[in-house]
Order: C-alpha cells, then sequence, then structure tokens
C-alpha cells in the first residue's frame, strides 16, 4: 500500500520523486519523505500527513541532486508519525532505504543488530534494512543489499542509496511490486507505474527474488543468488492524460463518467460481433483461454476481497444460473486458512484490480502448491481478472482476463467494479455456449442487450447525477444507511453499502431484503434510510414488499427502480429510475446511481473523496 518512487540521471530529482510521490496518492498514506544524494552526503526530509506538509519542508531544502528515492507511508508497524516515515537512515546516516511490506522477523534482526552497537530512531520494520546493509558493506552496495535480502522473511520491495556510491540506486523486490522506467539517459523506479507514465512507457516490472542496479549508463537485473539475468521491458499502452481529472472535481466522479467506455471497451475486446446463433464455426465469446481450462469443469472456486468480493458474488449467480457448474465465492483472506476440499476438474479464478491484493495473491499460490502434485483431473486450473494484467497476478496465472478499464485512480472502486461484472458476463456465456446450457439464440439475446448498456449508462448519468447531487445535501447529519436487494442484485446492495461508507464514513449495511425481518428491521426508524434495489424480475414483487416493510417503520424509502415502473412512487420517498433492461443486466444499471449516491454525499460533507483516510487502492500487506 505505500509508494516507493525513484530516479537517478540528469534531471534534478526533487521535483521528480515529488511528483511521482503525487502520482502515488491514491494508494493511500499517512506521511511521506524522500531522500537524496549529492556532493557526497545523504540528505533526507521527512513529513507527517499530505504531500503538500513534505514538499514545504523541501522549498527551503533543496540540493541539486540527480539521485534519490521517495516514499508514501501507510501504517504498520509504528504510529503515522514522521519519526517513523520513510526513508529510512542507518545510524551513520550514510544509507536510506524506503520499503513497501511487511519483514516479518524484524524483531529478532533489531535485536542482533542493537546488541551490535546500532541505533534505532523509529518503531517501524523497514529501519532493521538500512543498518543491515551498513553491516554488509564494504566495496559493493549491490552484495551489501543482496546479503540483507537474504536476511530478511516477509513481503517487501525497497529502494536504496548511499552517500558512498552517488551513481547507484538499488533496487529489490519479494512478493511486492516494483517495477522500473527506462528513459533517455536517466532511469526510475515505483511501486506503480503511473509514477513513471508520464517520463516514459518503456518499463520493466522485477519478478519475485529478482533486485536491480541502476546507474546512469543503464540497468543490470539480478536474482537473489547474484546470477546476471537477461530482461527486457515492455512498452505500456497508456497515455500521461489517462491520470489526469480531465476537468471533474475528482478522480472518482471521472471514472464514474468513463463507464460507458469501459463497457465498449470490454466488449469490442471479448464479443465477437460476427458471431450468429446457427455459427458452428466460430465462438460467440473470445476470452483467449485455452479450452483444456475452461472444458469439463466440475466446480469453480472464486477468490476475492473487497469490491472485488461483490462482483464475484454477482459471477456466482452467473455462473451457476446460466452455465450450471457450482460455484464458490470466498474472502481470499480466509481461504488460506480453510481451503476448501479438493474436488476433481476445478477452476481456481482470483479477483483483483490492482492484481496486487497480497491476500489474493497467497491464496492463489497456496492453491496452487497443495495442487501440483497431484493426479490430472486435480491439478491446478487458475485464472486471474484484473484490470493491471503486468501485475503479480498475471506472473502467477497462466491465464489473465484483462477488464480493460484503464488506470483507476479514485480509492473507491467504481469503473473496475463494472469491468469486472463484463468479464463475469462473457465467462458465463462462454461456459454456457461450451455446455450447452443455453439456447444460442440466448446468448445472442444477452449479447445484444450488453451493446446497449453503454447507452444506458450514459442516460443515467444524464437524468440522475443533478438530481442525486441534490438529493445528497438531504443527508448531511445522517448517521446509518440500509441496503437491500434480492438475487443478482443483493451483492449490488452490498457494494453501494461499500461505496458510502468508503467515502463518506456513513455506516451503512446491505442486506438481502427477505433478511430485513430476521435482525436488521429493529434498527428501522425515521433517521435510518433504506436505499432498495427493485427492478422487474422474478423478484420485484418480494422486494416491493420488503420495502413497504421497512416504511411501516416509518424509513425513508429511495428506490433504485426501472423508468417505466409507474407504481414505484406510491412506494419509495425518492426515485433513482434506469432504464429498464434485461434482468441478468440489471446489476449494471442498478450500481451506477449508488456510486453517485456515495460520491455526493461525500463531496457534499467535504470529504477526500478520492483518498478516504484509513484506505489504501492496492492493499499489498496481508
Amino acid at each position: 500500500m505505500c509508494g516507493i518512487v525513484g530516479y537517478i540521471g540528469t534531471q534534478t530529482a526533487d521535483e521528480i520523486l515529488l511528483a511521482g510521490l503525487e502520482k502515488l496518492e491514491y494508494r493511500g498514506y499517512d506521511s511521506a519523505g524522500i531522500a537524496t544524494v549529492a556532493d557526497g552526503q545523504l540528505h533526507c526530509i521527512r513529513a507527517k500527513g499530505k504531500l503538500h506538509n513534505l514538499r514545504s519542508k523541501m522549498e527551503a531544502a533543496k540540493t541539486g541532486a540527480y539521485l534519490g528515492i521517495g516514499h508514501t507511508r501507510w501504517a504498520t508497524h509504528g504510529k503515522p508519525e514522521e519519526h517513523n516515515a520513510h526513508p529510512h537512515l542507518d545510524t551513520h546516516g550514510r544509507i536510506a532505504v524506503v520499503q513497501n511490506g511487511i519483514i516479518e522477523n524484524y524483531r529478532e534482526l533489531r535485536e542482533e543488530l542493537q546488541q551490535k552497537g546500532h541505533e534505532f530512531r523509529s518503531d517501524t520494520d523497514t529501519e532493521v534494512i538500512p543498518h543491515l546493509i551498513a553491516e554488509y558493506l564494504s566495496d559493493s552496495l549491490q552484495e551489501a543489499v543482496r546479503q540483507t535480502v537474504d536476511r530478511l522473511q516477509g513481503a517487501f520491495a525497497i529502494a536504496v542509496v548511499c552517500a558512498d556510491f552517488p551513481d547507484e540506486l538499488i533496487v529489490a523486490r519479494q512478493q511486492a511490486p516494483l517495477s522500473i522506467g527506462f528513459g533517455q539517459g536517466e532511469f526510475f523506479c515505483a511501486s506503480d507505474t503511473p509514477a513513471i507514465v508520464p517520463h516514459t512507457r518503456a518499463v520493466l516490472s522485477l519478478d519475485n527474488g529478482e533486485m536491480a542496479k541502476l546507474t546512469p549508463l543503464g540497468v543490470e537485473v539480478y536474482n537473489f543468488e547474484g546470477d546476471r539475468l537477461k530482461k527486457y521491458p515492455r512498452t505500456l499502452n497508456w497515455n500521461p492524460i489517462l491520470v489526469e481529472k480531465q476537468g471533474f472535481k475528482h478522480f472518482m466522479l471521472k471514472e464514474i463518467y468513463e463507464q460507458p467506455g469501459v463497457v465498449r471497451a470490454s466488449l469490442e475486446t471479448y464479443a465477437n460481433v460476427n458471431w450468429q446463433p446457427d455459427d458452428t464455426d466460430t465462438m460467440p465469446i473470445h476470452l483467449g483461454i485455452p479450452d483444456a481450462v475452461l472444458n469439463d469443469l466440475e466446480h469453480i472456486h472464486i477468490l476475492a476481497c473487497g469490491t472485488s468480493w461483490h462482483a464475484s458474488l454477482v459471477g456466482k449467480y452467473l455462473i451457476e444460473q446460466l452455465a450450471g457448474i457450482p460455484t464458490m465465492v470466498q474472502y481470499a483472506s480466509e481461504f488460506r486458512y480453510a481451503p476448501s476440499p479438493l474436488t476433481a476438474n476445478t477452476l481456481t479464478i482470483g479477483v483483483t484490480q490492482s492484481g496486487e491484493t497480497a491476500d489474493t495473491l497467497a491464496a492463489l499460490s497456496a492453491e496452487r502448491q497443495r495442487r501440483s502434485h497431484l493426479a490430472d483431473n486435480l491439478k491446478p486450473r487458475l485464472l486471474g481478472i484484473t484490470n493491471r494484467p503486468e501485475s503479480s497476478l498475471g506472473q502467477l496465472v497462466p491465464n489473465i482476463i484483462d477488464t480493460c478499464a484503464g488506470i483507476e485512480i479514485g480509492v473507491a472502486a467504481t469503473k473496475t467494479f463494472v469491468a469486472q461484472l463484463m468479464a463475469f458476463y462473457f465467462l458465463a456465456l462462454d461456459l454456457a455456449y461450451r455446455r450447452q446450457t443455453l439456447l444460442t439464440s440466448k446468448i445472442q439475446e444477452i449479447l445484444t442487450d450488453l451493446r446497449q448498456l453503454p447507452a444506458q449508462i450514459e442516460l443515467i448519468l444524464e437524468s440522475q447525477e443533478r438530481y442525486i447531487e441534490e438529493l445528497a445535501h438531504e443527508f448531511g447529519e445522517t448517521k446509518d444507511f440500509i441496503f437491500v436487494g434480492r438475487g443478482l442484485n443483493f451483492p449490488v446492495a452490498l457494494e453501494g453499502a461499500l461505496k458510502l461508507k468508503e467515502i463518506s464514513y456513513i455506516h451503512a449495511e446491505g442486506y438481502p431484503a427477505g433478511e430485513l425481518k430476521h435482525g436488521p428491521i429493529a434498527l428501522l426508524d425515521s433517521k435510518v434510510p433504506v436505499v432498495s434495489i427493485a427492478l422487474p424480475g422474478n423478484t420485484y414483487e418480494k422486494v416491493i414488499s420488503n420495502a413497504q416493510e421497512a416504511k411501516a417503520r416509518d424509513s425513508r424509502l429511495i428506490g433504485v427502480v426501472s423508468l417505466n415502473d409507474e407504481e414505484a412512487a406510491h412506494t419509495f420517498d425518492n426515485l433513482l429510475p434506469v432504464p429498464e433492461v434485461n434482468e441478468w443486466l440489471s446489476p449494471i444499471v442498478a450500481v451506477i446511481p449508488l456510486q453517485l449516491l456515495a460520491y455526493h454525499i461525500a463531496a457534499r460533507r467535504g470529504l477526500d473523496v478520492d483518498q478516504p483516510r484509513n484506505l489504501a487502492k492496492s492493499v499489498t500487506v496481508e
């Protein structure tokens, strides 16, 4: 979750490092710092809070350095105070280190180093690293770092500079993301590529157990055993404009408005526009996944966290109802410690927006390991669904569905949720076609309806945002919300509640509408609004009945309803109408007004919508 940047080249490092850290603000942080090397000295400046505090301190201490590292910290070990901020130094202030991850054996290393006379100034696990490097340092910084990482247990990515080696930047990765950018006579490193994209799109991602030495002359990559490796950068297909707000007040609102384009990109990538129901020579969906992975499946296990878990619940419904395959969705953080019983011909899917979610990666790795030596029908079949195919997930699993959403800066996921839903629609339809559980005419009908979604989302945005912005003014003092839905839209109720509490800090819970009377109804009164997803389908009448139960307890009712629902006004106090769609596709249109409602309530309260407190975009520690 922490952010790392590094630079070596011909430009002044200070501003490049600060700008890089600003590009990583969306990951979440509580302090920041920069270390540079100039004139044989190490200069380190740190500050608690937002980056403007660090920038203010740096204005009075510019060094003109051409080498440096920077860091935004999200506290794990030690409180978010300046003395715990990165970079951390050795006792003599000659070595600086920034780290993303957790060093699990830091206590024993710290005790060992203290006995040797090393002085510690922070409460963090990271500080053992510069002291270890100092202990091993002689005539090679690279070798000292290599010996150090050999002692570290846990997940980490580090960047190291030393005043005695003014032309070297050393980086290393183990279970935490780290990439290197290749410029003209200059090189960059970062924990996420948005910090690199403004300077170059030629990027090399380090694999686990790899380190690199960056100098003005080039980049050398080694494994932790010290062997030189041959690796080549790839070209990212990102444009720097993608990480700008483009006139929107917040990234989150911009990304909500990007959702029609995301759906279009997904359709263009995976749906065969020329396919017809009587066409036996081609497939309706092109996922690029080998037949051996998807044929003859008996079970599917989906591992995810947060918003990705909600998308996976919709995916479970689609796969079971359309393709007839028993599907289980588990929190990745729980699966490692209580894995499902081994079943034959099982596809395990990891869903993570960033491709770096530590719990999901660890769960997939554990699943691969426990199945790797079993009989063929128990061998691991692994699939990843992510917005970042170049991520650690892409290196861990052999098959990826790229959700094609483009970079998402806002911490609260919006367009990536819709993109994940689209991935599950395509996977479910592909499996249904292979297993012949749906008529080909029905598959064509759903694909035709999917192609209408971009225009329908645009209609919601055009017709509803102004009203929802005004409606948000009425919840300035609200402390609790309840969201309800049934069937496919129960996960959307969960997602609506999550969006609201993530960015507005209002307590919100999502429930199956039928469960209201089994406990949550005790919470209802005139101060607790209920948001009900009541769209046409086989659960519509039941949802309306459940909503009326809430109304009888004086709750204010807000309904996500169909544009053509003339009866809704008799039940709900406020209507959030959406175009009438095929019931199977209702989650995508239902979530849009819920995203807008959460956004405008938070914005009305004057909160930091894009960087809510205590949260990070990529949860890269367990």
